[in-house]
């Protein structure tokens, strides 16, 4: 099976530990952020694996060609000389997903004890293009689903701003769930990108695409997720002895 990696990004919330080494890198209970996605993703059967990179690329290649690329076939899709987003990332990896079978999207930063084969399973199960697993957690930023767990929109809550493709949109009809940056995509959704730019959002892409194509919310119970996309949450993950 086959997933993608985001680790391209610039890290700018976990500084000054981003100063000199890249997110991917950054350690957890004694290991780099990159090592526990890797290992969570081959323990789930995910045996071919892209990394996107950008801040710091020539680290990241270099720890996976030091620890032999983890035993598998990891590849790399460089953004040195721009970052493409969420969107653009996947559209510039498209290459890499040319077996007509799902792939996995996770974000390097992520820690969870999400079941991803039960996640694979629900996602080609479906009917869906995408499925992105959300949970009940407190944000200012949510996507909105309806009865039927189909995403319909999205809603800063800080601003009240809202986004959807349908005209009779109404925040308040639909649940609101926040996105853990875990997604399942069908290669089939890759055609409706070309017409974007090099640099976009996943989830703005997802906006625009949810009134003509089916996309999922996948809620596990009892999800234990963290973000450690910042220092407090870094000291979090370590304090509750994460291992992967």
């Amino acid at each position: 099976m086959k997933a993608m990696i985001f680790a391209a990004g610039l890290g700018t919330r976990l500084k000054p530990l981003t100063d000199t080494m890249p997110k991917a890198l950054v350690p957890v209970a004694g290991k780099p952020l990159l090592w526990h996605t890797i290992q969570k993703l081959k323990a789930a059967g995910f045996d071919e694996i892209i990394i996107n990179v950008h801040h710091f690329a020539g680290q990241i290649r270099q720890y996976i060609q030091d620890n032999n690329r983890f035993g598998i076939r990891i590849e790399f899709s460089d953004e040195t000389q721009a970052l493409l987003d969420t969107g653009g990332g996947i559209k510039k990896a498209s290459w890499f997903f040319d077996d007509e079978k799902p792939f996995l999207i996770h974000n390097v930063d992520i820690l969870s004890d999400i079941d991803l084969q039960n996640l694979y399973h629900f996602h080609t199960n479906s009917n869906s293009v995408a499925t992105l697993v959300v949970s009940e957690r407190k944000t200012s930023r949510y996507l909105l689903f309806d009865k039927n767990n189909h995403l319909a929109g999205w809603i800063n809550e800080k601003s009240g701003e809202t986004k959807s493709p349908f005209s009779d949109f109404n925040a308040d009809h639909y649940k609101k769930l926040a996105f853990s940056g875990i997604h399942i995509l069908h290669p089939s959704i890759l055609s409706y990108m070309q017409d974007f730019p090099d640099k976009f959002s996943i989830i703005d892409f997802y906006l625009f695409a949810c009134n003509i194509l089916p996309i999922t919310g996948y809620t596990p119970a009892s999800l234990k997720i963290i973000d450690v996309g910042k220092i407090d949450s870094l000291k979090k993950a370590g304090k509750l002895g994460y291992r992967g």
